[in-house]
């Protein structure tokens, strides 16, 4: 009797242990983004950031910031939103990992911050600045996107997920493409980069 009681004790204690693992395995906050990789005369400039929350968690944000009701973000509702639900993304560099030429940039600040709502939608707009030199040669420039906890899960939109401005003075190529060398979240979920090369052009 008493090695009976041991084995349905721990196959209750196993199956506790898969449902909580379950439970933190799963994200809870779901974002939808897009990049314009942004060029200017030197070369790249940055890369502007667009982020689309889920409707659950976008109800949660307007719940709390949204103060007048009015389902628009004011400047002075922005402002306290930024301090209370995006700034302290800095500490996980604002979900942005990015490569130049192989090495790590680390993403310590942005700029040129807004939010809005629309839709039952909050959006997030953000500018990334990364300033790498056009010469003859090919650099690359590689980013992703993502939160190392897994506690949000970010993923590109179907739709133009990638976008360039200003970037008719140089040869442009870029691919999207899950990395299978690296991976987060206890080695389970590998990031999707996008990878992209531009070097000047001739003439």
């Amino acid at each position: 009797m008493n090695s009976r009681i041991r084995e349905v004790l721990a196959l209750a204690a196993f199956f506790l242990f898969v449902c909580v693992d379950l439970a933190y395995a799963h994200p809870h906050v779901f974002i939808h983004n897009t990049l314009e990789i942004v060029f200017d005369r030197q070369g790249l400039a940055g890369v502007r950031v667009k982020w689309v929350f889920d409707e659950f968690f976008s109800s949660m944000i307007a719940d709390e910031f949204d103060r007048n009701h009015n389902s628009k973000l004011e400047k002075s509702e922005t402002i306290a939103l930024r301090k209370g639900a995006f700034s302290n993304l800095a500490k996980f560099n604002y979900f942005s990992f990015i490569k130049i030429n192989g090495k790590a940039f680390a993403v310590e600040y942005v700029r040129d911050f807004s939010a809005s709502l629309a839709g039952g939608n909050l959006m997030y707009s953000f500018v990334i600045p990364c300033h790498v030199k056009g010469t003859t040669a090919f650099k690359e420039f590689v980013i992703s996107q993502y939160d190392p906890t897994y506690y949000t899960r970010v993923a590109f939109v179907k739709d133009r997920p990638v976008s360039l401005q200003g970037a008719s003075t140089f040869e442009v190529d870029y691919r999207i493409s899950k990395n299978m060398k690296e991976a987060y979240y206890y080695g389970q979920v590998h990031p999707v980069e996008v990878i992209l090369k531009f070097k000047r052009r001739h003439g």
